[in-house]
């Protein structure tokens, strides 16, 4: 009779952990799992860099202004030869050119790299039409990524190209 109860109890302790290990193993876990959780990413939303802007911060000069399909006619980042800009929150961002990636028209770079973002601007080349004397427009797509590398604002449009 003794016998029996002695693999009862063996039995019974060796069915896994006890239930405060077993609540300290999930709380270990949960933990693990938020601190490895990205949070989605803050859509950005931007804004259109107007004349002023560009006087005020002696922005002229050759380059490529990318003007997003159905939001205007003003240019929502300006592609140039050392840096890139673009206007969020009412405050004009800068951009350094990354002259590791494709150089494109006028001087202008496929990629630029921020303290907050990053943007690419890719353009569809020899698809470029001449839309005034200096002036030549491509169909382009601008991308802006967020510094864990998620896209934040996406669009297609023109990048007028010109000095």
């Amino acid at each position: 009779m003794r016998m029996p109860l002695v693999l009862v109890v063996l039995a019974l302790t060796s069915c896994g952990p006890s239930t405060a290990e077993q609540a300290r193993q999930d709380a270990a876990d949960v933990a693990e799992v938020r601190a490895n959780q990205i949070p989605p990413p803050e859509q950005l939303s931007p804004e259109p860099i107007l004349y002023a802007d560009i006087e005020q911060n002696d922005l002229f000069g050759a380059g490529c202004n990318f003007v997003a399909e159905g939001a205007g006619m003003g240019a929502i980042a300006l592609a140039q030869p050392d840096e890139g800009y673009m206007k969020r929150n009412g405050k004009l961002l800068t951009f350094a050119a990354d002259k590791g990636s494709a150089q494109q028209p006028l001087g202008s770079w496929r990629k630029y790299d921020g303290k907050e973002y990053g943007f690419t601007l890719d353009l569809e080349s020899g698809s470029g039409e001449q839309a005034g004397i200096e002036t030549v427009n491509f169909p382009a797509r601008l991308t802006v990524r967020d510094g864990r590398g998620q896209t934040v604002y996406e669009s297609p449009g023109t990048a007028q190209c010109g000095s």
